[in-house]
């Protein structure tokens, strides 16, 4: 049987469990460092009760005998002298501060009473530290030979209690917190950064404290809501963008039937614009990466196949790497991004070269063009969709900005990275990071093809 069974369930039952183990602690290991204190050395309890039975001697003593007893006990080492009682009254306590600390710790830990010296146990007469007793109602006997170990030592550490406490509780809960707060916590938002809408499994692991599970459970009901709100608006968008062919095709009709002249013109390249951009919208809630399955691939083949798939058409695409890098990968989704890449740059640069390199993170892609860049400002948005910037790279082309941005979504389906830097002297460098544990052959530099048309 698991003793886990017997636990409290929810974080504010252990944390009681937590504080009552201590305690039982404190009191079985406090007492063991105690003894063994008193073993070693007297402590200021031990030299109260001394002088408390000195006291009491001197009381049953007869008055011509007390300075004989006083001589002999100095003799031994301790320094007793006997005042007039009235001088109790100029004794002083402990500084602000340790009279603070000090209240605190007898209303936490009562004093013994019986024990209790005139004064208290932080008694000061003429500047140092005493300990005095009632001899009779005219006289007391004063004690001022502390040893060091008891003048340099704090009202937290008068005893073994308090810090044997304070250390226990701090070992106690930082444990607690490893393992019952941070853990579980540290493991949601692995979860979190890592989850993907379109896996429809529960990936946050509903276990531990009840609060935690809830947390998890709560979680995991926002993930399912949110993946429903996206299918029901991707299903409406695909059935808007159906149901628009129709009247877009009697319109393409209507146009054909027309005379020749601008007008006519005019209309039919509307209708391809439009066209275009329901096939682009189309293509981008299709989401085919989202359900192809992930394998085992040869990423460098695939890369040389896109590179000459656009050298075949005349555009200057060239690759360099390992002839042989083998990844567990998503193979259509990685061609298709690194397409979408290549096919922005031809557009703005005269050569792009796709290389790949294995790092300790994982698999790198990088697509560089020599075109005229991106300014700062804009590359955290080139990956949103339908983003277009208002600079040289896109001025008089056509495109509707949702290229890179299914790259930035095949790639967080990887959950890898993709991001820009700029190409010296000009141009652009596409990163992607796909981390997977990387098989790698020998590197090779593909042959420029000849130059085509751009």
């Amino acid at each position: 049987m698991r003793l886990t069974r017997f636990l409290p369930i929810t974080i504010r039952g252990q944390i009681t469990l937590i504080i009552v183990m201590a305690l039982i602690v404190v009191g079985v290991v406090g007492r063991v460092l105690e003894q063994l204190a008193r073993n070693a050395a007297p402590d200021i309890e031990d030299i109260a009760m001394r002088v408390d039975t000195m006291a009491e001697l001197l009381k049953n003593s007869a008055p011509g005998t007390r300075e004989a007893i006083l001589s002999s006990s100095r003799a031994a080492g301790w320094r007793f002298s006997l005042e007039p009682f009235s001088v109790s009254e100029t004794f002083t306590g402990p500084s602000e501060p340790e009279g603070a600390l000090a209240m605190a710790v007898d209303w936490f830990f009562p004093t013994d009473h019986m024990l209790l010296p005139v004064g208290g146990w932080r008694t000061f007469w003429n500047g140092e530290r005493v300990i005095a007793s009632k001899v009779d109602d005219s006289t007391l006997l004063i004690f001022s030979g502390f040893p060091d170990t008891i003048l340099n030592s704090s009202i937290l550490n008068e005893g073994p209690y308090y810090s044997v406490a304070i250390v226990v509780l701090i070992a106690f809960f930082f444990i607690f917190a490893i393992r019952v707060i941070t853990e579980p916590i540290k493991r949601i938002s692995e979860a979190a950064a890592h989850s993907d809408i379109a896996n429809s499994t529960e990936i946050f692991e509903e276990r531990g404290p009840v609060e935690i599970i809830a947390l998890a459970h709560a979680l995991n009901a926002m993930r399912s809501r949110i993946r429903v709100m996206v299918e029901t608006r991707t299903r409406m968008l695909r059935g808007i963008g159906h149901d628009l062919r129709t009247p877009l095709t009697r319109l393409r009709l209507r146009a054909d039937r027309m005379e020749e002249g601008p007008v006519r013109e005019g209309l039919l390249s509307d209708v391809m614009r439009i066209d275009s951009l329901l096939n682009e919208v189309l293509k981008y809630l299709r989401e085919d990466y989202a359900t192809e399955p992930i394998q085992r691939a040869d990423v460098a083949s695939l890369l040389q196949t896109v590179c000459a798939e656009f050298s075949d058409v005349g555009f200057r695409v060239r690759f360099e790497g390992p002839n042989r890098t083998i990844i567990d990968c998503k193979p259509l989704a990685i061609m298709r991004a690194v397409t979408n890449l290549c096919d922005n740059s031809v557009k703005f640069a005269t050569e792009v070269i796709v290389s790949l390199r294995n790092g300790e993170a994982g698999c790198e892609i990088f697509v560089t063009d020599n075109g005229p860049g991106i300014p700062d400002h804009l590359r955290t948005r080139v990956f949103e969709p339908f983003f277009k910037g208002e600079d040289a790279r896109t001025q008089g082309q056509e495109g509707f900005g949702l290229g890179l941005s299914i790259v930035s979504d095949i790639v967080r389906a990887h959950h890898g990275t993709v991001s820009l830097a700029d190409n010296a002297p000009s141009g652009l460098i596409f990163q992607i990071l796909i981390p997977s544990h990387v098989h790698t052959g020998a590197t090779i530099e593909a042959k420029r093809p000849s130059p085509g048309v751009n």
